[in-house]
């Protein structure tokens, strides 16, 4: 009777034992083969003025066309300061848009501008919780991103700035607002002569923009018509950004596209733009 039962215990065991590798089979194989979370990187696209978040749909459209994303959400800044966030990034989305959208369109303090970013920064940070972010510029849009990395680049609580395109840039001068074609002159090193007012406060971005850690790719448009420009923007005065951060990029490349396309205000609106931007943003 006691060897039966002896045997009846053995028997409980060998079978829970079996069970138990039946499952961790089952379990090894899901825990193996489990993807890693890929984290958000968000890009954040923000117009000139005057102007809107319009000016950025057409990038927004080549981006989803490419199969960069399905996930697009508008912030909107009131003159305030103030953001609403319009829409949801899809849960599953890793590279989601973001179309900044100024209310007060016309208003050209950088310093104001600057804090509206990091507005809209602190707000989307809250919310979906991202380490790294992109950034586009277009015009005065890039000013307002000067002006919160000079504020902000130094702050560890904000998302890193992983990659940023700057386009139509004017950072030494618009034409005809104190700049005429082939006024700037550029050193080897891409220091300008002469340098304007708005340009000698940027120059503390050789100091605090973010060291070694931005890919920047500066696109800028010339016409063709001798004035080496885009009709607001002269060459010179766009790659003069050179001199501000190309020490401190972790890359830094120059496209300068021509035509009648590439005109201030039609590089947005530029194929040729669009696919240089998803190649170096989303390399699609």
């Amino acid at each position: 009777m006691e060897q039966m039962q002896i045997k009846i215990k053995r028997y409980c065991v060998g079978g829970i034992l079996l069970l138990m590798g039946s499952l961790l089979g089952l379990m090894g194989p899901q825990l193996v083969h489990a993807a890693p979370t890929t984290p958000m990187t968000p890009t954040l696209y923000f117009h000139g003025a005057p102007s809107s978040y319009r000016s950025e749909r057409h990038m927004v459209g080549a981006a989803k066309k490419a199969g960069v994303t399905k996930s697009v959400i508008r912030a909107d800044v009131a003159a305030s300061g103030r953001v609403t966030l319009v829409g949801k990034f899809r849960p599953t989305s890793r590279t989601p848009i973001v179309e900044v959208n100024f209310l007060n369109t016309r208003n050209t303090n950088y310093v104001t501008n600057g804090r509206w970013v990091r507005n809209v920064v602190r707000k989307l940070q809250a919310t979906y919780h991202f380490k790294q972010m992109n950034m586009v510029g277009h015009s005065t849009g890039n000013l307002a991103i000067a002006y919160y990395l000079l504020a902000n680049s130094t702050n560890r609580r904000l998302p890193k700035l992983a990659k940023f395109v700057s386009l139509g840039g004017h950072y030494d001068g618009v034409l005809n607002e104190g700049d005429w074609p082939h006024r700037i002159r550029l050193t080897a090193a891409g220091r300008p002569t002469p340098m304007d007012s708005a340009y000698r406060r940027l120059l503390k971005l050789r100091q605090r923009y973010p060291k070694k850690q931005t890919a920047v790719l500066n696109i800028y448009g010339d016409l063709g018509n001798g004035t080496d420009s885009d009709g607001r923007v002269t060459n010179n005065s766009s790659k003069s950004l050179r001199y501000l951060l190309a020490k401190r990029a972790k890359s830094y490349r120059e496209r300068q596209f021509k035509g009648a396309g590439a005109q201030h205000s039609r590089l947005h609106h530029n194929a040729q733009v669009d696919r240089a931007m998803i190649k170096f943003l989303w390399d699609k």
